[in-house]
């Protein structure tokens, strides 16, 4: 059985900026957004003053290593300045955590398309190296392939599987027994999924972009067994594997000889 919210469109958090940008009444930075390159000393201090961290390294670097309670939004996504924008909560300061100072710039580029950059307050001097060398914390997530997945689930481990992308990816074909809910909406109803936060959960979306964002957001709202399943539906559906549309019946995959940019 799987989970449906309603149809109905999500108004991003910042929608009241957007508009504001829009209609004149909020300027456009001028000039290229700047914002400093923080110590990882600087960094963990204004972290834990309520700071947000946006970790735009792309999935598998997260994965591996990432500052705890970070969210993952791709810089190499052609909607990141778009999905900062839709998980983040209104007005809360923004830190950064990319591979390079080059990144660094782009991101902030990207982001005053939206107003974004002026929520940031600096990003990560020298990345997660910095941050290791400094002697943080750092959490993962685990990444896994759709041949693990399809294994984990004909054993019967009691691995679920929660699909976060648009409701019309979902009708055209998802995994048996699947969950649905938008990553857009996990921030404030991740907890309408029902499920216990030690439950073996598997995220997917097209290619493993989406699903690595909405695994950092359940992550921060405490579930402990979340993977990313690497390459998404896209690998799934090249590697033949069984899905059914939302009636249930076994449908063949009509785009499994999209590119892997499609859907992201």
């Amino acid at each position: 059985m799987a989970f449906m919210n309603e149809d109905q469109p999500v108004r991003p958090a910042n929608i009241v900026n957007i508009v504001g940008i829009n209609q004149g009444k909020r300027p456009l930075t001028m000039g290229e957004p700047h914002a400093p390159g923080l110590t990882a000393r600087r960094f963990a201090a204004l972290l834990a003053e309520a700071h947000l961290v946006i970790d735009a390294r792309d999935a598998a670097e997260f994965g591996a290593g990432h500052i705890p309670n970070a969210y993952n939004i791709q810089l190499s996504s052609p909607e990141f300045e778009q999905r900062v924008g839709w998980v983040t909560p209104l007005d809360v300061p923004l830190l950064l955590v990319l591979d390079d100072d080059a990144d660094a710039a782009r991101a902030l580029h990207n982001l005053a398309f939206l107003g974004l950059d002026q929520r940031v307050k600096g990003y990560l001097a020298g990345g997660m190296k910095a941050w290791y060398s400094a002697g943080h914390m750092q959490a993962t997530l685990p990444q896994i392939s759709v041949h693990q997945l399809q294994a984990h689930l004909q054993n019967g481990i009691g691995m679920r599987v929660l699909d976060v992308r648009e409701t019309s990816e979902w009708d055209e074909g998802h995994i048996e027994g699947a969950l649905y809910l938008n990553y857009k909406q996990l921030r404030d109803r991740a907890d309408e999924l029902g499920l216990p936060l030690d439950a073996h959960l598997a995220v997917v979306c097209a290619s493993g972009m989406r699903s690595s964002t909405a695994s950092s957001l359940l992550q921060l709202a405490g579930f402990e067994r979340i993977y990313n399943v690497t390459g998404g539906m896209n690998a799934w559906a090249a590697a033949r594997l069984p899905m059914v549309d939302p009636a249930g019946r076994p449908v063949r995959w009509p785009h499994a000889s999209k590119p892997d940019w499609f859907e992201q």
